[in-house]
C-alpha cells in the first residue's frame, strides 16, 4: 500500500468482503476510496458499514449520488441521519430550496432560503445561491444586485463565480449584465466577452441541486484548507467532483490538496483530465505548472507554459505564467521578456488593475538579470499607477538601499511600505536592514526581531538578524540566528551563512 491510494482501497475492500464483521477494516476501506476517488467502490463499500458509524464523507457521497439520481428526498434523509461523525442537517436547507427550484417552484426555493436561521454554518452562502435561483427562474434585475454583492467578498473564487454569473444572465436572456458582471475579471476576460457576445455559455452555470451542492462543499473545503484546520479535506473535494464532474474549480483544489501530500502524480492526472477548452483552464495551469515546479520538473513546467502562449488567445496570464516559470529556471532575461508581453497584452485590452503587479514581476526579473536601470524604470512605471503598492514601494526602497542610491528617500519608502501592510514579515524586515544600513543598529535589531517572530522561517530575515546582532556584539545570539537561517537557507544565502559560523562576519561574506 505504500503511497498507492487506489490499490490500498481495493486491498482493503477485498480484505472486509473477507471479513463482514469487521468495521473498521470497512471504514479504512471506504475511506481510502474516497480519498482515491474511487466512487463506485465506495458506494459499494457502504452497506459494510452501520449508517450510524458512516464517516461525513462517506455520508455525503450518499447524498451526491441520490442527488445525481434526482432524488432529493433520500439525499435529505442522509443528511437528516445521525452519525458518529457530526451533523449535517446544516445542509437540508441548500437542498430543499434547489429541490423546489428545479421544479420551478421558484418563491418556495427562495422562502427556504429565506428562513434558515443566522447560525446555520451554510449562512455565509444563503445570498449566493438566492442570486443563482433568481438567474435560473429569469429574474436577473433582482440578481444582480446579489451577485455583486458576492463577487465583492469571493476572494479566490472570483473568477469562477464571475463566469457562473455570466452565464445566468446569459440563460436568463440578459447578455448586457453578463458582459457586465465579468469587467474587471482580469485573466481570461477577453475570452469570455468573446463568447457571451457570441451568445455562447462558459460551461461554468450553477443552475442545478448536483452542481449547487458541488459548489458548497467546493467552497467549505478551501475554507477549511485556508484556515488549516485538521486534515487537508480531500475526501470533501472527491465528493464535489462527484457531484458535478464538471468542476474544474474542485479539480485545481483537489490537485494541490494532492500535491501537499506528495500525491504529485495523482494530482497532475487529475489536472490533465480537465477538459482543454474548459473556461477555467487558465487557472488549472497554473496548478500544473507550480506542481512541476515545486517538484523541480522545471522543464516539464515551461512545456505546460509555453505551449498555452503559442495560443491566438494567449492572454496576459498565460505570458505571466510563462515568465514565472522562467524565473524558476533562473532564465532571467527571457522571464523579463515574457512579463514584457504580458504587459503590452494588459494594456492593449485595458486590464489595468493586473498593470502593477506585471510591472513588479518584470522589474524582479530583469533586476535578477542585472539591468537595474530598466527594472528601476518599471518600479517606477508601477509606483505611477500604484503609488500607495507596499510591495512595490518595499522592492524600490529596499533595490535603492543595496546600491547606495537615495539613501534618505529609499528608507522613507520602506517606512510608508511597513505603515502600509505593518504584518507582512519581508517588509518589516526590509525596514530592519535600512536601519542597519544607515547605522541605527539598535533600531534595527529591534525590528528585525520582529520580522522574526512573523515569520521565523525566513532564512533571509534570520540572516540579517544574525549580521546585525554579530555587529553588536551580541555573538552567542548571531550564531543562533544564522543556525536558524540555515534551516531553509539555499544558494547564496546558504554560503554566506555557513561562512559565518564558521569564520564570523566578514564584508566577503556579509548580506547584500
Amino acid at each position: 500500500m505504500s503511497g498507492n491510494h487506489a490499490q490500498a482501497a481495493e486491498l482493503l475492500a477485498a480484505l472486509a468482503e473477507t471479513q463482514p464483521g469487521q468495521v473498521e477494516i470497512a471504514r479504512k476501506a471506504l475511506a481510502e476510496a474516497i480519498g482515491a476517488g474511487q466512487m463506485e467502490l465506495a458506494l459499494n463499500l457502504v452497506r459494510n458499514v452501520p449508517a450510524a458509524s458512516l464517516p461525513t464523507d462517506a455520508r455525503l457521497l450518499l447524498v451526491a449520488a441520490e442527488l445525481r439520481r434526482g432524488r432529493p428526498e433520500r439525499a435529505n434523509s442522509w443528511l437528516a441521519a445521525k452519525g458518529e461523525n457530526g451533523d449535517l442537517s446544516f445542509l437540508t436547507p441548500l437542498v430543499t430550496a434547489w429541490a423546489a427550484a428545479d421544479r420551478n417552484q421558484f418563491d418556495q426555493a427562495i422562502s427556504t432560503l429565506d428562513s434558515m436561521g443566522t447560525t446555520n454554518l451554510l449562512g455565509p452562502m444563503a445570498t449566493e445561491e438566492r442570486a443563482f435561483i433568481l438567474l435560473k427562474a429569469r429574474r436577473p434585475a433582482e440578481a444582480e444586485p446579489l451577485a455583486r454583492h458576492v463577487l465583492g467578498n469571493a476572494g479566490a473564487r472570483e473568477q469562477r463565480l464571475r463566469l457562473a454569473f455570466a452565464d445566468g444572465f446569459l440563460a436568463a436572456g440578459d447578455r448586457q449584465r453578463a458582459l457586465m458582471i465579468i469587467e474587471g475579471m482580469g485573466a481570461g476576460e477577453a475570452a469570455a466577452r468573446q463568447r457571451i457576445q457570441s451568445g455562447r455559455s462558459s460551461g461554468q452555470a450553477i443552475d442545478s441541486l448536483p452542481k449547487a451542492f458541488s459548489e458548497v462543499l467546493t467552497a467549505f473545503a478551501a475554507d477549511l484548507t485556508r484556515l488549516q484546520r485538521g486534515a487537508p479535506p480531500i475526501g470533501l473535494v472527491q465528493v464535489a467532483r462527484f457531484a458535478n464532474p464538471q468542476n474544474s474549480s474542485a479539480s485545481t483544489l483537489l490537485a494541490l490538496l494532492l500535491a501537499g501530500q506528495d500525491r504529485t502524480e495523482e494530482a497532475l492526472a487529475v489536472l490533465r483530465a480537465v477538459p482543454a477548452n474548459d473556461a477555467l483552464m487558465s487557472q488549472v495551469r497554473d496548478v500544473q505548472t507550480r506542481i512541476l515546479t515545486d517538484g523541480k520538473r522545471l522543464n516539464e513546467a515551461y512545456q505546460v507554459a509555453a505551449s498555452a502562449t503559442g495560443s491566438a488567445n494567449a492572454d496576459a496570464a498565460d505570458f505571466s505564467r510563462l515568465g514565472d516559470v522562467l524565473q524558476s529556471m533562473k532564465r532571467h532575461p527571457q522571464a523579463a521578456d515574457a512579463y514584457g508581453r504580458a504587459i503590452s497584452i494588459a494594456q492593449a485590452r485595458n486590464q489595468n488593475s493586473l498593470l502593477w503587479t506585471l510591472l513588479l514581476l518584470r522589474a524582479a526579473a530583469l533586476e535578477d538579470a542585472n539591468r537595474w536601470p530598466e527594472a528601476r524604470a518599471a518600479l517606477q512605471q508601477g509606483l505611477a499607477l500604484a503609488p500607495e503598492q507596499p510591495l512595490l514601494l518595499n522592492f524600490m526602497g529596499y533595490a535603492q538601499l543595496e546600491r547606495g542610491e537615495n539613501l534618505d528617500a529609499a528608507e522613507a519608502m520602506i517606512q510608508k511600505a511597513s505603515e502600509l501592510a505593518p504584518e507582512d514579515a519581508s517588509i518589516t524586515d526590509s525596514l530592519g536592514w535600512a536601519q542597519y544600513k544607515r547605522g541605527k543598529v539598535g533600531e534595527a535589531i529591534a525590528t528585525l526581531q520582529k520580522a522574526a517572530e512573523k515569520d521565523p522561517d525566513q532564512a533571509e530575515i534570520q540572516e540579517h538578524l544574525g549580521d546585525a546582532l554579530y555587529i553588536s556584539g551580541r555573538r552567542y545570539e548571531a550564531r543562533f540566528a544564522w543556525n536558524a537561517a540555515l534551516v531553509t537557507a539555499e544558494d547564496d544565502i546558504a554560503t554566506r551563512v555557513k561562512a559565518k559560523l564558521a569564520g564570523g562576519l566578514t564584508p566577503a561574506n556579509a548580506a547584500p
